[in-house]
């Protein structure tokens, strides 16, 4: 029997209803969630076959029986009976519900065999808000700047969706690549245009209702733009001082919408000088000429007293005069002379000329045979003056540049000459002797070099009143290791073997890599020494008479987080907090990598460990999120965050050309057998703390760093290691046969973060033997190789030692306040605020990111109160060994607003310690 809800007599049902013996009731339809809106109740329904019977359940208690609505009917298939059943739920049963969780129903269907049960249906109350939490405000932004419009819609069961209109038009941003609108809600126009223009509203609607917020006025302005200048008027002033000008006109473009007009002048002057005009003025005539057959005497003048110039009046008058030299009585022809005066004196300028050139040919011809005669004379005496230097002495001048590097005539070809100095020499140049020629070649102009002392310093540098930092020698100091991630190592002499094997003694032996400090309003940084890992935390991210101690932390052994499939954890596991710590802007955390970065060949993650222990993943590296910030450099990855805890980078190959940095190493030990002597090779991941780990544990079992480490590029190509001991002196060692050579798979080295380690036995044949030299071949099968040559002494007493040079990042786990930063608080408040307003030009802090090589996710600095604090706190981590202010200072001139911001800038602004410190770290 079946009892029914709400039946006290409980009506018993037969058990002939026609059904499939031996089945359940099968749900054709089952409730749906459901909303209701105001005050209309909503419909539940559920149908099965075969049921005998389907009674709703809401909230654990049974539905009564007169509130269901049954309807019966009989598959034609298969001849079962279809049951469906309809409950109303009104808004008031809703709002009388307490309990843990939303109101639900179920319905639950009877057969033979038993019950079946659906699934569970929640029912809640749909509203909307009215008011918006957040509404977008209004901007004014140069065009190409980047708009970003916040809104937060009201709150709502369900959740509202948000619609963005433009004059009242929808926007569609799969129609523009310019326009994002899924970052939480907000519209990003990446890239503004003229177009862009318009008010913007946000509009939030549910099954309930929509809601409207305030309208936000968005203008996209133009600052105007100076035209090419027009050329040179001609000097006002036709004799004398007068000027000249030339002018533009603010038209490329033209300002619009409220941009900026042109900053500068329109017209410029300059003085100009005109000569003034002079006339000409004839000088004295010359004496008469003799007479002439034709009886004619001549006399001439010339208008040089002075010539004309400047545009003056040449002389007037006849520059020749003739005259009859007889008073008439000259007979020609049997004619008297007066009769054929008139003839003559047009001819007579003729005849003058042509008997100055017939004088001159004939002067010329004599010379000429006048000095063939005396050379001939001179002949006997052998003397043939040619060149005239011989007579001038042999004093010059010469220029002589450096050579490029690779002249064979350097003395030092490794060295890098500076092509920017030149030497001027003066004095007698004799090149008669080869060997003086050699001598002055290399000796005297080559050598010098050597000794050139170059000084480099910006007009950024200049302004700042700091020139000494740019300082450097020709002579370069060998480095230490570790420091940083300066990993990058070129061969290491001889004479600074020993000192780059004796610098490992500053590694920390300590078991635990943790260091603390008490932050407060001016910030800081922190530094795990030698591990490559540090935490910057900015000025004014703590509130102002607030202070925390916080710490950061790098886990040892064995990782908590487990990569899956083929992914790689590619660092350090780093924890920072506390985490209960909130800061007001974002802080740098810096964790170092081994992966060599290319996006085509990895796709790496940022995970964080939850406080259950498990990993989830933050962001990928290349997504464009504004929540996070990741810059990938090629030895460490910078990380913008707002909130503490554990961090940890994991790479996935996505191709066979993926490849980890591993840095081989080769110890050396003697055995408790003293005619033995132990190699180990290690194969670790290219970071400095997992350099620190195998050294220190080195250290523990008294080896000894025998040759500079190398890297090996080991590509995800499934093929394995091989590492192998070559040609070792025969005579005096041996190795046992078959163990040469060893071969680790494929996995064990890739899939495993912890340092491999491969050991050799090596055995003297006398205990007089004390010197060993042998190879070292570490290779990846069809792929990359390094070879290290060992050279070294067995005994530790003819051991070469030098003292410790140079300090490393240990000595200073903790900076706080302004020595923490490269940039002093003074010039990094006047760059805020040069890039964080719009600029005439555009020269915002979008170009001042572009100058720092960040081009990729740009909403994110969008959203931060200060993009420009944020570019320079990433600059700061990117920066922190070497502290290269120049190359900011030249970013900062080339964007061409280093000159009228900082030019006031005086020495006093900037304290001195704040450098000297930088320096005595080797920055």
């Amino acid at each position: 029997f079946l009892s029914l809800p709400g039946n006290e007599n409980s009506e018993a049902l037969p058990e002939s209803i026609p059904s499939a013996p031996g089945t359940l009731p099968h749900f054709m339809e089952e409730p749906d969630d459901a909303y209701i809106i105001k005050s209309n109740p909503i419909v539940l329904r559920c149908k099965a076959m075969p049921a005998m019977q389907i009674f709703f359940k809401c909230n654990g208690e049974w539905v009564h029986q007169n509130e269901h609505v049954s309807e019966e009917s009989m598959d034609e298939t298969t001849g079962l009976k279809v049951r469906e059943v309809f409950i109303n739920v009104t808004r008031q049963q809703v709002e009388d519900f307490h309990g843990p969780e939303d109101y639900w129903c179920q319905c639950v269907a009877w057969s033979h065999l038993g019950t079946s049960k659906s699934r569970k249906a929640s029912v809640r109350i749909a509203y909307l808000r009215k008011n918006f939490e957040q509404d977008p405000q209004g901007k004014e932004v140069p065009i190409e700047g980047m708009i970003v419009l916040h809104c937060r819609p009201p709150e709502g069961v369900p959740a509202a969706e948000v619609e963005w209109l433009k004059n009242e038009e929808p926007i569609d941003s799969n129609l523009d690549e310019n326009i994002d609108t899924r970052a939480d809600h907000n519209l990003i126009i990446r890239q503004a245009r003229l177009s862009d223009s318009g008010n913007y509203t946000c509009m939030a609607a549910n099954i309930v209702a929509k809601r409207r917020s305030m309208s936000a006025t968005v203008v996209v302005y133009v600052n105007g733009g100076w035209s090419s200048w027009t050329e040179w008027s001609s000097c006002n002033a036709r004799c004398g001082r007068g000027w000249q000008k030339r002018s533009r006109t603010c038209t490329n473009p033209a300002p619009l919408n409220g941009g900026a007009f042109c900053e500068g002048m329109s017209v410029q002057k300059i003085t100009c000088t005109s000569l003034c005009p002079v006339d000409g003025g004839w000088e004295e005539w010359s004496e008469w000429s003799v007479c002439s057959p034709e009886c004619q005497q001549l006399r001439v003048r010339e208008c040089v007293a002075p010539p004309p110039r400047g545009g003056g009046r040449p002389c007037e008058g006849l520059s020749r005069e003739a005259e009859n030299c007889t008073d008439g009585l000259c007979i020609q022809d049997k004619k008297p002379l007066h009769e054929i005066k008139s003839q003559n004196l047009e001819t007579a300028s003729d005849i003058a000329l042509y008997s100055g050139l017939g004088a001159a040919v004939l002067a010329v011809a004599v010379l000429v045979v006048g000095v063939t005669l005396y050379r001939r004379s001179q002949s006997e005496y052998g003397v043939d003056v040619i060149d005239s230097s011989a007579l001038t002495g042999g004093f010059q001048t010469f220029n002589f540049k450096t050579v490029r590097q690779g002249n064979s005539l350097l003395l030092n070809p490794s060295m890098q000459p500076d092509l920017t100095v030149s030497r001027t020499y003066s004095g007698p140049i004799c090149l008669q002797d080869p060997m003086d020629k050699e001598l002055m070649t290399e000796s005297s102009l080559f050598n010098p070099l050597s000794d050139i002392k170059v000084k480099v310093q910006s007009s950024f540098m200049v302004s700042l009143g700091v020139t000494e930092r740019a300082e450097y020698h020709g002579k370069a100091h060998s480095g230490t290791f570790p420091h940083g991630n300066n990993r990058a190592f070129g061969t290491l002499q001889a004479r600074n073997k020993a000192t780059y094997i004796q610098n490992l003694a500053s590694i920390s032996t300590t078991s635990e890599l943790k260091t603390t400090a008490i932050f407060g309003h001016l910030g800081g940084r922190l530094v795990v020494p030698n591990t490559g890992v540090s935490l910057l935390i900015p000025h004014g991210a703590i509130p102002e008479e607030s202070s925390w101690e916080l710490y950061l932390a790098i886990t040892q052994k064995e990782s908590s987080l487990q990569p899956e499939g083929t992914d790689v954890l590619l660092g350090p596991e780093v924890t920072c907090g506390p985490p209960e710590v909130s800061v007001s802007t974002p802080f740098a955390l810096t964790i170092p990598h081994c992966a060599e970065v290319n996006p085509e060949h990895w796709n790496i993650h940022l995970k964080k460990r939850t406080q259950q222990g498990k990993w989830e993943e933050v962001m990928s590296v290349e997504e464009e999120t504004t929540s996070c910030y990741c810059l990938l450099d090629p030895y460490a990855c910078h990380i913008l965050l707002n909130s503490f805890g554990t961090y940890a980078l994991v790479g996935e190959p996505v191709s066979d050309c993926a490849a980890r940095q591993l840095k081989v190493a080769v110890f050396g030990c003697l055995s408790c057998n003293s005619l033995d002597y132990n190699l180990r090779v290690y194969c670790m991941d290219n970071t400095p703390c997992a350099f620190q780990e195998v050294v220190s544990d080195e250290r523990l079992q008294g080896g000894q760093l025998l040759e500079e480490p190398k890297i090996l590029h080991f590509r995800g190509n499934t093929f394995s290691l091989q590492i192998s001991v070559l040609d070792i002196p025969p005579f005096l060692w041996r190795i046992k046969p078959f163990t040469a050579c060893q071969e680790v798979p494929f996995s064990r080295v890739w899939g495993s973060p912890r340092p491999l380690h491969c050991a050799f036995s090596l055995e003297r044949y006398s205990p007089t033997t004390t010197q060993l030299s042998c190879k070292v071949c570490v290779r990846q099968l069809k792929g990359h190789e390094q070879v290290l040559q060992i050279q070294t002494s067995i005994l530790e007493s003819e051991r070469d030692s030098s003292p410790f040079l140079a300090q490393d990042d240990s000595s200073f786990p903790a900076q706080l306040g302004p020595k923490a930063f490269k940039i002093p608080f003074s010039i990094r408040q006047r760059i805020c605020a040069t890039f964080d307003t719009p600029n005439a030009k555009g020269k915002d802090w979008q170009l001042l990111a572009q100058k720092n090589s960040i081009h990729r996710n740009l909403s994110y600095f969008a959203t931060q109160s200060s993009p420009s604090a944020v570019i320079l706190d990433l600059w700061e981590a990117r920066h922190q060994h070497d502290g290269d202010l120049d190359s900011l200072a030249c970013a900062l001139e080339e964007i061409g607003r280093t000159h009228s911001k900082f030019s006031d800038i005086t020495e006093t602004e900037i304290e001195e310690p704040d450098f000297s410190y930088s320096r005595q770290n080797g920055l």
